[in-house]
């Protein structure tokens, strides 16, 4: 039996350290290098918050499962609260912290 190696993508989510309230989801090959081309301001959504960090990524196996996963974080809340509660059951505390100052802005 042979295994190939394949590349994983990831599916990331950004959090402007100009103004913490922005946030951007995206998937790339290389996350080092697409989180340089956002700070460069290469990106015409992101360009205007520019420094950005990374927040939270996942690797995928297959560019569909990622797509499926990008467009949840994207476009249902549901996935976004999920996503708080692993966090937050992980005891990630720093990132569930980030979570809410995203979505919360009068959390302490």
């Amino acid at each position: 039996m042979q295994f190939t190696l394949g590349f994983m993508i990831y599916v990331y989510i950004l959090q402007s350290l100009k103004d913490k309230r922005h946030v951007y989801y995206g998937q790339t090959y290389n996350l080092n290098k697409r989180l340089a081309e956002h700070n460069r301001g290469e990106n015409f959504s992101t360009k205007p918050y520019v420094p950005w960090k990374v927040v939270y990524f996942e690797a995928y196996a297959s560019r569909s499962l990622a797509l499926a996963r990008e467009k949840q974080l994207k476009y249902y809340g549901q996935a976004r609260t999920a996503l708080k509660k692993r966090l937050r059951l992980s005891r990630t505390h720093e990132i569930y912290d980030q979570w809410n100052r995203l979505y919360d802005p009068d959390h302490r």
